[in-house]
């Protein structure tokens, strides 16, 4: 019996863990590993004790070396890849999670292997992260959101040079750009992960859920509209505490 693609535990109370585990191909993400990302994504979100959702890769080579190649141009038709996609929207299930999420980087992130850590909240990564968008020297481009998320986190221009050249960034240049937040040594990737995940997870979910939609919808509001959204959410909230 074959070792499953993805792992999922919950190391910590209010805690789950979604590990990709294919260190063998550097983590990298096939068709199935995709459908269990969205079955195990969902238990998470379904589940009443999870307060935050961290996102690992096994083995010490790669968090994700990217979408597997060796499947690009096999079944299924492209036809049927846009219906999966549709049907079962990954990156937006993703984006809406009402949880905190914190992407523990290490190694190889590459492609996929970085667009999924930029739908999360918080990017911790070990020193010796390589983070990189390689689509344009394969002849395709980062379709799961690359193009879109990165020059949403990094400075623009910064983005638009990864994009454009494929080139790879260390994480000192991570950690520069706003690529990721934290670096820490290898062996201090997960306490320092598994620390900030308990701490994130003492915090009231409806809290955390608000703060994450206002800054989300912010985004695409002018500054009046934004600041207004927030009002009527602290309101909202108020009088929630003064029900109880």
């Amino acid at each position: 019996m074959s070792d499953p693609l993805i792992l999922y535990d919950k190391p910590l109370d209010g805690v789950a863990s979604i590990t990709l585990n294919r260190p063998e191909a550097l983590n990298a993400i096939n068709m199935a590993m995709r459908d269990d990302l969205w079955t195990f994504i969902h238990a998470a979100q379904l589940d009443p004790d999870v307060r935050v959702l961290i996102f690992r890769g096994e083995g010490p080579r790669a968090f994700s070396a990217g979408a597997d190649i060796s499947e690009f141009g096999s079944a299924p038709s492209l036809h049927e890849s846009r219906e999966a996609r549709r049907l079962r929207d990954l990156w937006a299930l993703l984006e809406d999670l009402p949880m905190p999420t914190i992407a523990a980087l290490h190694g190889f992130c590459f492609g996929a292997g970085i667009e999924l850590p930029l739908y999360c909240d918080l990017r911790i990564a070990a020193e010796n992260t390589r983070i990189g968008l390689p689509e344009v020297t394969l002849g395709y481009i980062p379709s799961a959101g690359g193009t879109q998320m990165l020059p949403r986190i990094a400075p623009p221009s910064a983005a638009s040079g990864m994009i454009l050249s494929g080139d790879p960034i260390d994480a000192g240049q991570a950690l520069q750009w706003g690529i990721v937040h934290r670096i820490v040594l290898a062996e201090d990737l997960e306490p320092t992960v598994f620390s900030v995940a308990e701490r994130l997870a003492d915090a009231d979910p409806a809290v955390v859920a608000a703060l994450k939609r206002s800054i989300r919808r912010g985004l695409d509001l002018p500054m009046s509209g934004a600041i207004r959204q927030d009002t009527q959410t602290a309101r909202r909230l108020a009088n929630r505490l003064s029900d109880r």
